[in-house]
């Protein structure tokens, strides 16, 4: 597939006009080595993919972005459509490729591709699909770029999380799902919105599975400082645990009513992931809630399962896992979470 990107050359002669156009400084010392290129491939260029490669433009993370994607045709034009813009976004080279070769030396690379569910296909099948299609990304993917960090964003995260440390032989800090990091903001927002303050001010977790049997910690809810549930036992302040389950639920169902009424999520997973993406590459040093291997963690055992602990992050991909303080109750739900998705594993021909 051809490839474009910035160049100097004009015309069909191939013009160069970098030495007429620029006059050479005298006696310039080379550029320091101690200065960084950052390069980002994302594999998947669909809805998600895109809105996480424009948000990481916007935001100016990468001084090279690339998209890897099955589709020639739309590569090239999400590629163009991009290149485009160039004159209203920060420089950042812009390249498209069906080859995994243009990934070299890659300091993040970010999957978001993903088969999709036909009529009548049961999830097993959907997801045994999906480590099929990972065999095909992850290894080439590592031998161009074995020094980088891998972030899986395809469903089943949790899972494809495993199976993407499994296939690709890195250590465990290096290979991350996007996990609850997404449901946290969601959490956040409605607990701001309850108490009409700004999101930005709410400390509060969404942990486990990115699914269905993820744990809310109430315990751990800060507003300000200021810890919500005792603020409200010191207070006197009566509030029914129904309401908290409802704001919990309401978490969880809120990704289904954007796909139920656009057909699919896209910006918000794309300032999730280039939010991910930042705390990496600029070591940043930030607690997100993300998908780790967990086994050792807060009692969860019973076998090699990915979920969502807040985890600090930097350039060494997962730093460590934050030692929040969950009540008996959290803790054994956030196990009976690692429980389910060791249930789907253990369905799984991985053969890994």
């Amino acid at each position: 597939m051809h490839k474009s990107s910035s160049g100097s050359s004009l015309g069909p002669g191939g013009l160069d006009l970098t030495q007429s156009f620029f006059k050479p400084i005298s006696s310039a010392a080379p550029p320091s080595p101690t200065k960084r290129h950052t390069k980002i491939s994302v594999v998947g260029a669909g809805n998600v993919g895109m809105a996480i490669a424009q948000t990481i433009l916007t935001q100016d993370l990468a001084d090279e972005l690339v998209l890897i994607d099955v589709n020639p045709d739309k590569l090239r034009g999400e590629m163009l459509d991009l290149q485009h813009a160039a004159a209203f976004l920060p420089r950042t080279k812009i390249l498209a490729s069906v080859d995994y070769a243009v990934t070299v030396g890659s300091d993040l690379c970010i999957v978001t591709a993903g088969a999709r569910q036909t009529l009548g296909e049961s999830r097993l099948n959907l997801l045994q699909r999906n480590v099929a299609l990972f065999r095909k990304i992850i290894p080439p993917l590592v031998k161009f770029s074995p020094d980088t960090i891998l972030l899986i964003v395809s469903n089943p995260v949790d899972v494809l999380t495993h199976v993407a440390w499994k296939l690709s032989g890195f250590p465990s800090n290096r290979v991350l799902g996007s996990g609850t990091n997404l449901d946290s903001s969601r959490f956040r927002f409605l607990i701001a919105d309850h108490l009409d303050v700004n999101a930005q001010d709410v400390q509060a977790y969404i942990v486990g599975e990115h699914g269905d049997s993820s744990v809310a910690l109430w315990s751990s809810i800060s507003v300000g400082g200021v810890p919500v549930l005792s603020f409200l036992e010191k207070q006197e302040i009566a509030y029914e645990k129904e309401t908290l389950e409802e704001i919990h639920k309401a978490v969880v169902d809120s990704a289904y009513e954007v796909i139920s009424l656009k057909g699919y999520t896209s910006w918000a997973i794309g300032y999730s992931v280039a939010n991910l993406a930042r705390s990496i590459l600029r070591d940043q040093r930030k607690i997100h809630p993300v998908s780790v291997l967990a086994k050792g963690f807060y009692g969860v055992e019973g076998g090699e399962v990915f979920l969502s602990l807040p985890a600090q992050l930097g350039r060494g991909g997962v730093l460590g896992v934050t030692n929040i303080h969950l009540t008996d109750e959290e803790e054994q739900r956030l196990r009976d979470s690692a429980r389910t998705i060791l249930d789907v594993q253990s369905q799984l021909n991985l053969g890994i």
